[in-house]
């Protein structure tokens, strides 16, 4: 592949993941919308439904910067929806954890995710292509961290 193919690549490759991000976040934000959630809060409860974290791990997980998990995590412990609790490996850093109203909002959003779920898996060929489309877009975020990774320690 020439080295204008590849950044071709690379500028389609760009382009359908904004366009995507941006259906996702359409899509979640009318997912989230009856349970009384916004995409963004569905995301950080989500991010903290297995265990509670500290925020700087939910900015972690989520690929997003603390602040912007802070002041999400805020508003849902001000809204009853997340609280804070003592984190045993670290005095200030709090960890976040949902309440059983956090938990009875995400269970709400339940439904319709399994419905678009369905639907998306259908109308990508069936189970086995929406698992391998998973892989090839898990493997181009790995990649990616890869090589920034390896650019900074060269810098």
């Amino acid at each position: 592949m020439s080295r204008r193919a590849r950044q071709d690549a690379l500028s389609r490759t760009a382009l359908a993941v904004f366009r995507l991000n941006g259906r996702f976040l359409a899509v979640s934000e009318r997912l989230a919308e009856p349970a009384g959630l916004t995409a963004a809060w569905w995301q950080v409860l989500g991010a903290v439904l297995p265990g509670p974290l500290p925020v700087a791990g939910v900015a972690r997980v989520m690929g997003i910067t603390r602040q912007s998990v802070q002041r999400i995590a805020d508003l849902l412990v001000r809204d009853g929806l997340a609280v804070y609790e003592p984190n045993p490996a670290h005095r200030r850093a709090k960890l976040l954890a949902p309440t059983e109203a956090g938990r009875a909002a995400i269970a709400r959003i339940d439904p319709g995710h399994a419905e678009l779920a369905a639907r998306l898996s259908a109308a990508l060929g069936g189970p086995d292509a929406f698992e391998e489309t998973v892989r090839v877009l898990e493997r181009l975020s790995a990649a990616l961290e890869e090589v920034e990774a390896a650019a900074e320690r060269e810098a």
